[in-house]
């Protein structure tokens, strides 16, 4: 094949036209031009097709990032408000444990008292040969301790004080201090 004034021939001398072709023609310029113009066009709408998509990728992940804050917040508000709550629960507990505690410390307090009164009975039972049993059961006790006078005080008032005293206490037996 070569090239010689416009036109492409292939090696063979024979008359056909079938291996020639003429670049020359306006016509093929044209044409190519044409074909050059509308690849052109193509890859143009290919690129905003393109670019258009990937805008609205970038709209959709934007939109997922906003929607998931807006969960997000949601979630800091009502782990806020869940902890606010917990946190006043909590400083409540603290509070009633503190009255608790000082109600243990009054209750230890009485029932050291009560200990050392039914010692004091004990010893005057001992030393009285009318006691009638040393094992008797603690509510026994703490019935006669209730007009029991140790103090001058009158029976009544050791009463009250023993009104507390409800059910029988099993090991009241402990050594006074």
């Amino acid at each position: 094949m070569t090239l010689s004034g416009g036109t492409i021939s292939s090696g063979t001398s024979s008359g056909s036209s079938h291996g020639t072709r003429s670049f020359g023609s306006e016509g093929d310029m044209v044409d190519l031009q044409a074909r050059m113009e509308l690849k052109r066009k193509r890859r143009m709408e290919s690129n905003r097709e393109s670019a258009k998509r990937s805008r609205q990728r970038k709209q959709q992940h934007l939109d997922d990032l906003n929607s998931q804050v807006d969960k997000l917040r949601t979630t800091k508000q009502q782990l806020m408000t869940a902890l606010n709550i917990t946190t006043q629960n909590y400083a409540a507990a603290e509070a009633q444990n503190s009255v608790l505690r000082t109600q243990m410390m009054e209750l230890e307090s009485r029932l050291c008292a009560l200990r050392q009164i039914i010692c004091y009975m004990n010893a005057n039972h001992v030393a009285n040969p009318r006691a009638t049993t040393m094992n008797a059961h603690p509510a026994t006790i703490m019935s006669g301790a209730a007009n029991y006078d140790t103090f001058g005080a009158s029976a009544t008032a050791w009463n009250s004080g023993m009104q507390m005293v409800q059910q029988p206490i099993d090991h009241l037996m402990y050594q006074c201090f």
